[in-house]
């Protein structure tokens, strides 16, 4: 299946500047399933401009379900980017400071190990980093139903904020007009998948770690 998924404003002519920073895709995973993790890859591979991918780090959170994915991964995947151990559990934030201390390019873009890469999903977040240095950029997250597998597509136009039920079950919620009227932007992004430059990331995942 190829997600083709893009928003018309994506597509306008010179929506984004000529010269984007190239960014190392950093993937963290524990345990993950095998066929979802190649999955995540391979989008990132065939998704994404070859000039705009420094290299996908993927790092592995010293899982204990060694499978034909290991194999594959490091047969195939590891001659052109990186695959690292750690040597003990090590929790997300240090697994995702493990793979940024071996990125080289400019730009860090954060997956979770079960994520599927639309086409046209890279641009938008190198583009807003290009403008300013300063920007963690957090894409719009559609949702792949966990039964059907159906791809539910969401506009990019609208603005939720993640919260939590009394049984702790997470889901999205459409902001209140009051607040909108309130607040000129949003200063939250989900954690799973985002962009940021090295500098900024090390200063906002140190920070987590410390709280």
């Amino acid at each position: 299946m190829y997600l083709r998924v893009i928003n018309n404003r994506c597509k306008e002519p010179g929506r984004y500047l000529d010269s984007l920073p190239a960014t190392d895709v950093i993937i963290c995973f524990h345990n993950e399933a095998w066929s979802v993790l190649l999955r995540t890859v391979h989008s990132v591979l065939d998704r994404s401009p070859e000039h705009l991918i420094g290299k996908i780090i993927l790092v592995d959170d010293y899982s204990d379900m060694r499978t034909y994915a290991h194999i594959y991964l490091y047969k195939h995947i590891s001659r052109q980017h990186s695959i690292l151990r750690a040597t003990k559990r090590e929790g997300l934030i240090r697994a995702r400071l493990l793979g940024a201390r071996h990125a080289k390019s400019p730009v860090l873009t954060y997956l979770d190990s079960h994520c599927e890469c639309t086409e046209g999903w890279l641009e938008p977040l190198l583009d807003r980093i290009a403008r300013n240095s300063t920007t963690v950029v957090c894409p719009v997250i559609d949702v792949i139903d966990d039964t059907t597998l159906e791809y539910h597509y969401h506009d990019s136009g609208g603005v939720n904020v993640g919260g939590f039920d009394w049984s702790l079950q997470f889901n999205w919620h459409a902001v209140p007009e009051r607040e909108k009227k309130r607040h000129k932007r949003f200063l939250t992004v989900a954690v799973e998948l985002f962009a940021v430059t090295p500098y900024d990331a090390f200063k906002m995942e140190t920070s987590c770690w410390l709280t």
